[in-house]
């Protein structure tokens, strides 16, 4: 089953060079790396991700793919150089797929390949996505050692026909060892939870929200189940077999963990995370919400600099293949106008803390209708921010409707 299909757009040039436009602004902005690493164990049957496992792989191979990773980098060097000074990286981040199915050496060969080429900010943020089964205590002291500050760890329930509604094939009693052992390596923490899961009851997600807590990590996400067109459970849905998520058991879902999250110290920063005491956010994705510049290296990749947004070959032997050649991954980019810039942007900024300036609106009609609905905070507006409420969150898409950003 192949991943979601990669957008429309124009070519690169072969060279992989950026429109001038790119360039503007280059140093107001921060730059982050994103690395992806495609390789699953199991493909588990709500992803649509960009992953594939070892059957699905012919003429790819984990041990040669930290190589073709490099390539790219020698790539965005040359690229990157053509428009300005080169930046120091912010943040990074090793995602996927499974990235810790690769040794934690060829995981630390790509950190020092990207702080070789741009040098790491003081104080980076430098994150590696885990599965509790594929990864040990010696494992995360390496990557450590290696510069590694963060972990995100794929939880996703502590309930095991849960885990088995999702096609996750870890021992729940394993999180914990692996929070315990990232901690002990001087390591920030974050697990990921889902909810609505096939069968899954409320007492089950409270019991998944309970033992997350319990572990006291710096961070928590917990995203709703979305079902994706072209997964095995979409096709489970569309037949008849399970049934599809509950909007209104979802909200409840949603309530609770907002609530317990509050109560235990976790402050929500966007719709879906929550950072203890507020100290320990992504910053790698925040960067993605606020519109700074980053690299995405890998197969089906997206990249973002100055307003030009591109995209890599989603396959790893198409992506090995052009870069072999002396030839872009990428297989496409859209250049951002200014509307669309103030789009995405409002559709981004809306969804953290923060908030957006109400200046930046295109028509601020709308406002006085979402404070009457109980949909943004009127403290906030009254201070020339919008921000969202609870409620708000939870229809965040009817927010950003009514503003008239989106059709």
């Amino acid at each position: 089953m192949p991943p979601s299909a990669l957008p429309l757009g124009a070519p690169l040039p072969e060279d992989g060079a950026l429109p001038a436009s790119a360039a503007d602004g280059l140093t107001d902005r921060d730059f982050g790396v994103y690395l992806h690493i495609p390789f699953c164990r199991v493909r588990c049957g709500y992803c649509d991700f960009n992953t594939y496992t070892a059957t699905e792989l012919r003429g790819v191979s984990q041990q040669s793919y930290p190589d073709e990773v490099v390539r790219e980098l020698d790539l965005a060097v040359r690229v990157l150089g053509g428009l300005g000074p080169l930046r120091e990286a912010a943040t990074v981040f090793i995602g996927g797929g499974t990235p810790t199915l690769l040794p934690p050496g060829d995981l630390a060969r790509l950190i020092h390949a990207v702080r070789e080429r741009f040098g790491l900010r003081d104080g980076a943020e430098v994150t590696v996505e885990a599965n509790p089964d594929s990864v040990s205590a010696s494992d995360i002291a390496a990557l450590a050692e290696a510069g590694v500050t963060r972990m995100s760890i794929g939880m996703q329930s502590s309930v095991p026909h849960v885990l088995r509604a999702l096609d996750r094939t870890h021992d729940p009693d394993r999180v914990p060892d692996v929070v315990a052992a990232a901690k002990e390596a001087g390591l920030e923490t974050s697990v990921d939870l889902i909810y609505g899961a096939p069968g899954e009851s409320i007492e089950d997600w409270k019991r998944s929200v309970d033992a997350a807590l319990a572990m006291q990590p710096h961070h928590i996400s917990a995203y709703a189940l979305i079902i994706e067109e072209g997964t095995r459970l979409h096709r489970q849905i569309a037949c008849g077999k399970v049934e599809p998520p509950d909007d209104d058991l979802q909200a409840d879902m949603y309530e609770f963990a907002d609530e317990r999250f509050a109560e235990a110290g976790y402050e929500w920063y966007e719709i879906s995370n929550w950072s203890r005491g507020g100290a320990f956010p992504s910053r790698h994705n925040l960067a993605y919400w606020t519109g700074q510049d980053w690299w995405g290296a890998g197969p089906g990749a997206h990249s973002h600099v100055g307003g030009v947004r591109w995209w890599n070959a989603k396959h790893p032997a198409a992506y090995a293949s052009r870069l072999h050649a002396g030839r872009t991954p990428a297989v496409g980019h859209e250049v951002l106008d200014a509307a669309a810039k103030q789009t995405e942007s409002i559709l981004l900024q809306s969804r953290i803390r923060h908030g957006i300036p109400l200046a930046e609106l295109p028509d601020r009609t709308p406002v006085a209708g979402l404070i009457a609905d109980e949909l943004i905070d009127p403290r906030a507006a009254l201070t020339g921010t919008l921000r969202l409420t609870l409620k708000g969150r939870l229809l965040a898409d009817t927010v950003v409707r009514r503003l008239d950003v989106v059709s």
